[in-house]
């Protein structure tokens, strides 16, 4: 995460993007990559790969697929991908090849941290300004309570909260 943080600075200079931001959103997303027995290995890839379930308007957003099952194997629905977790329209916009191996793969902890830190970045602009960092993790998950979730654990990560 702050490695991506560090790298957005060049291509982001105004953005003020924190590692403990991306940290926050890895930890309710996905554990860490860590949910449902996933974990992250030497290469940084999770495995078994981390798909979220089907975003079917059952108690989560409803989008019809746009990959054609290509990221997250449903040709109905999308379902969240990678320890990130992009649905695959945006990982298409904001694919990274974060740890430089010539290849932007979403199950990759440091593609996606980079990718997840660039998509921030231009959503919301300068996130040292709270209604923009607010703003920018709405545009992640448009969802209060996440919101919150996400809020916390970057305070926590900072220091902020015990």
């Amino acid at each position: 995460y702050a490695g991506a943080a560090i790298a957005v600075r060049a291509s982001h200079p105004g953005c003020g993007l924190g590692w403990n931001t991306l940290a926050a959103i890895g930890l309710v997303e996905s554990e860490h990559g860590t949910i449902d027995g996933s974990a992250i290995g030497p290469d940084g890839i999770a495995a078994p790969p981390i798909i979220g379930v089907a975003l079917n308007g059952k108690g989560v957003a409803a989008i019809r697929d746009t990959d054609r099952g290509e990221l997250d194997g449903d040709t109905t629905w999308d379902r969240a991908v990678g320890p990130l977790q992009f649905i695959p329209a945006t990982w298409v916009v904001a694919a990274r090849d974060g740890n430089l191996d010539g290849v932007a793969d979403v199950q990759n902890i440091d593609d996606a941290a980079l990718a997840a830190a660039v998509h921030l970045c231009e959503v919301g602009g300068d996130l040292t300004v709270a209604g923009n960092w607010i703003a920018a993790i709405a545009a992640y998950n448009n969802d209060a309570a996440y919101n919150n979730r996400v809020a916390d654990a970057a305070s926590h990560y900072a220091g902020l909260r015990g």
